[in-house]
């Protein structure tokens, strides 16, 4: 496990460069042991690049999983990560777009079917937030975008996933800590991830009887591009120090999660939340 204080750093383009972070995230501990849990099964995982999205796909392929990694602009790292997944000897496709638009959505799911001809992992991860502290100044632009990438997307890929998905598949969403005890400057991002929640339990109950789970992690602070991309050097500096353990979390600390919520180690679980916030207490 890398523990570090971030330096001061910025970067004025969302969502973020994993490879201009300094320390670089930890997306997967070397002593991490795939034992065959997703042997075969085929992800989509949008923000899939970078964060969060990176250390999914490479818990996923050291599991035995392929995987689709849906990717705003960010190339390099969107080839990094598809460098580190082949090196696990797993397949890796990247597709480019704005999983904001629902037709998009609909080509991401055709473009999976036609390369590996099944859909078994829907990871709903892609998000961007903006750092405001007064709800007055969010611009209506913004507040739109927000909620078209962090919970539209949700819906336009359950709806292009789901006729293909069957018993024993999975959806999983990245949700927040925020949802739960709420963020006084990230007031439209933490309503997204609030809808999040609800669409979460509501899907999870409408498709019990197919067989197919639906559940959520909710991160605390983790120390992804989103980070330097969203906020000012100065809270960048101090990022993650509010939590109980007193830093922030690495990718590499929520991908073993979804391993779990999409193998059949969960299978008794759906419409649930996973907290990984540093030991923060929530009442969920």
């Amino acid at each position: 496990m890398v523990e570090h204080k971030q330096p001061p750093q910025e970067q004025h383009k969302q969502p973020g460069d994993e490879h201009r972070m300094r320390p670089e995230p930890e997306f997967i501990r070397e002593s991490y042991r795939g034992t065959g849990k997703l042997e075969d099964r085929v992800a989509i995982i949008t923000g899939g690049d970078s964060g969060i999205g990176r250390a999914v796909a490479l818990h996923y392929a050291r599991e035995g999983a392929d995987s689709v990694l849906v990717y705003l602009d960010e190339e390099r790292d969107a080839e990094d990560s598809r460098a580190l997944v082949e090196a696990e000897g797993r397949r890796c496709l990247l597709i480019k777009g704005d999983v904001g638009k629902p037709a998009f959505c609909r080509e991401i799911v055709d473009t999976t079917l036609e390369t590996f001809g099944k859909l078994n992992i829907l990871v709903n991860n892609a998000a961007e937030q903006y750092d405001w502290d007064d709800v007055t100044q969010i611009p209506d632009d913004q507040l739109e975008r927000t909620f078209q990438t962090n919970i539209f997307s949700h819906f336009y890929m359950a709806k292009a996933a789901l006729p293909h998905m069957d018993e024993g598949d999975t959806i999983i969403s990245t949700s927040s800590i925020n949802a739960f005890k709420g963020h006084g400057s990230l007031i439209d991002y933490t309503s997204t991830k609030g809808a999040i929640q609800g669409l979460v339990r509501s899907l999870a109950t409408s498709l019990v009887e197919r067989g197919i789970r639906v559940n959520a992690v909710a991160p605390g602070p983790v120390w992804t591009p989103l980070i330097p991309a969203s906020f000012p050097a100065e809270k960048v500096e101090s990022f993650g120090e509010q939590v109980p353990m007193g830093r922030a979390g690495q990718p590499s600390e929520m991908g073993p999660a979804y391993v779990y919520l999409a193998s059949d180690d969960s299978s008794y679980m759906t419409g649930q939340t996973l907290h990984l916030n540093g030991g923060v207490v929530l009442n969920t």
